[in-house]
């Protein structure tokens, strides 16, 4: 099969779904496909991957929310690389602009609609979540779930990368939901990585002893990742028990979150690691991991952290939420800096030095994404073979 994954938020310096679409490129032609993504770029260009895999860039604007990132600025340049690519199988990476595009396409190739976002648990929840429930937020935003279900009926499969998005994406009315967990890139992220000489000097860094617990947090400088709940929930948690926290990332909020750290002399922030062996190296060698975004649809920082022997500490909303419950971790109200405070101390109080041995010897169990794109490519040979036959 021929795949065209038309992914808006594909960028050099990008997170998640960078790293998805990366190895997508090495398991298409593992598994006999040839795997073309179609993302936007300071230029047109192609950048090769390896044999049967590749990287089309159209050139593009910058996104005026986030510089790092680059937008499709019309229906038609999308159009235009499908008509010549000729896809067995599209993909559309975004549930805006870029899958309207793709499913007004003319093609006959079955389409695919793949979840990497939740806009409304990133923006809709966050913003409204103290003041209304979540049910009188979704009649609010009716709109977008009219816009989903639209979607969900021109489209072959919506492939959600988690349960709870899954069963939220169902009950908006969606018909076409099948649930495809992703996964780590294998090899990468292992308990053997961690390293005590390291969790002692970031400890020592963060001005503590090595009795204290380290906690990781990793991700961009985002509203919705919501960093200064989190420092405010390991400062409050700091006051009865020894809690250190290592930050790493950067974006768009750094400089709101450096002020909400101020003079704390137990938050240490860190660039961004993009050595894959670093950072698996300092993943393994924390305690335990702690997130604060309810709005991942899989979290795939998560499911590293667990593949490195670590508990998670997560909100109980959004695929983290998932991920702790298997990791023998804790879940704490979203966006509740008092509720992640005592999940913070309770993980300590269960002991720390257990759950991090009982999360070791399970992390060899941690899914894969070549697992995923096992299941995901099955999916799309029965969908081609039937489109196929009907022609």
């Amino acid at each position: 099969m021929r795949i065209v994954d038309v992914c808006a938020f594909y960028a050099p310096r990008g997170g998640g779904v960078k790293t998805y679409i990366d190895r997508k490129l090495a398991a298409g032609p593992a598994h006999g496909h040839e795997i073309i993504v179609v993302a936007p770029g300071k230029e047109d260009r192609t950048e090769i991957r390896g044999p049967h895999a590749r990287i089309e860039y159209l050139a593009a604007p910058r996104f005026p929310f986030d510089r790092a990132y680059r937008y499709f600025p019309d229906q038609e340049m999308i159009h235009a690389a499908l008509d010549r690519l000729r896809p067995d199988m599209v993909e559309a990476s975004s549930p805006w602009r870029t899958a309207e595009a793709v499913a007004s396409w003319r093609g006959s190739a079955p389409r695919a609609l793949m979840m990497h976002a939740d806009p409304l648990a990133a923006y809709a929840y966050r913003w409204f979540g103290q003041v209304a429930s979540r049910e009188a937020i979704d009649r609010g935003f009716d709109w977008f779930w009219r816009h989903l279900r639209r979607l969900d009926a021109r489209y072959d499969l919506v492939v959600s990368p988690s349960r709870s998005l899954a069963e939220r994406l169902a009950e908006g009315g969606l018909r076409h939901v099948v649930t495809n967990p992703l996964g780590i890139t294998p090899g990468e992220f292992s308990p053997e990585r961690r390293d005590p000489a390291l969790r002692a000097r970031l400890l020592e860094r963060c001005g503590l002893g090595p009795d204290a617990t380290l906690l990781l947090g990793i991700g961009r400088h985002a509203p919705e990742k919501r960093w200064p709940m989190v420092v405010d929930a390991c400062m409050a948690a700091g006051y009865e028990r020894p809690v250190g926290l290592v930050l790493v990332g950067d974006g768009r909020e750094r400089a709101k979150v450096v002020r909400h750290v101020g003079e704390n002399p137990h938050v240490l922030l860190l660039a961004p690691v993009y050595d894959r062996p670093a950072l698996a190296g300092l993943m393994a060698s924390a305690d335990a991991l702690i997130h604060g975004c309810e709005a991942e649809t899989f979290c795939l920082v998560a499911a590293e952290a667990r593949a490195s022997g670590l508990p998670l500490i997560a909100p109980d909303r959004g695929g983290a939420s998932d991920q702790a419950r298997d990791s023998g971790g804790e879940v704490y109200r979203s966006a509740d800096a008092g509720s992640a405070a005592q999940a913070i101390l309770r993980f300590i109080d269960r002991g720390v030095e257990r759950l991090g041995t009982e999360a070791r010897a399970r992390a060899s169990a941690t899914r894969t994404l070549d697992a995923h794109f096992a299941d995901l490519f099955a999916r799309y040979e029965s969908l081609v073979s039937a489109a196929r036959r009907a022609a």
